[in-house]
């Protein structure tokens, strides 16, 4: 079997984590090698960079350097993890992939969109084989960021009129491409979105045989 990329996308306090680790328990079902990732970091390199983009403290960061930080990660994930994990028939899960800068440094940030897909091309080279979206309000999602132990990092400290920017920006990328965006209302009972995650990876896991 050949291996595929999967991407979660969605604003803060969608619940991310918990399905990415029900999609893991899937895989282990059917006996599919994997491995698991995140942006930006997911690798030495990256999480260095992670690091300098998330610091509470690193107020006055330009959105180019934002930008241009994230798609260092990204390039650093690709060629050491995401290629190598593909070409041995193994599938990446990534919490979180290109269509969060279209989303964050996009929508959010107001930067072109142009740019964002040039460093796409040149950068990353591909796209996901199937990306899912939680969807959720932004004030739900906020609430629930909220209750959290950590402290917000410097995104997650961004206005409410930011993140319905980002909202919007990833349904208009979810719109344009229904082939490989499989929208979930997040704000359902956990049981249900799971369900759903599960059922999107079982469709592309039937195709990929």
């Amino acid at each position: 079997m050949s291996g595929r990329l999967v991407s979660l996308e969605g604003g803060e306090g969608a619940g991310k984590s918990t399905v990415i680790a029900a999609m893991e328990a899937f895989l282990v079902e059917r006996g599919v090698e994997y491995v698991r990732s995140r942006e930006p970091g997911g690798t030495p390199m990256g999480e260095r960079i992670r690091e300098l983009l998330l610091d509470a403290g690193g107020t006055g960061m330009d959105a180019r350097t934002e930008l241009l930080l994230m798609f260092a990660s990204r390039a650093q994930l690709v060629r050491e993890l995401v290629e190598p994990s593909l070409a041995a028939g193994r599938w990446v899960l990534c919490d979180r992939f290109t269509d969060a800068s279209f989303a964050y440094q996009g929508g959010g940030r107001g930067l072109d969109g142009s740019l964002i897909a040039e460093l796409e091309r040149q950068v990353v080279g591909r796209r996901p084989d199937l990306t899912l979206l939680l969807d959720v309000p932004v004030e739900v999602g906020l609430e629930r960021a909220r209750g959290r132990a950590a402290a917000p990092d410097r995104i997650e400290s961004e206005s409410e009129a930011f993140f319905e920017r980002v909202r919007s920006a990833y349904r208009r990328r979810a719109a344009a491409e229904p082939d490989r965006f499989v929208v979930i209302d997040a704000s359902a009972p956990l049981e249900q979105v799971v369900q759903a995650a599960r059922a999107a990876l079982e469709a592309l896991w039937q195709r990929s045989h």
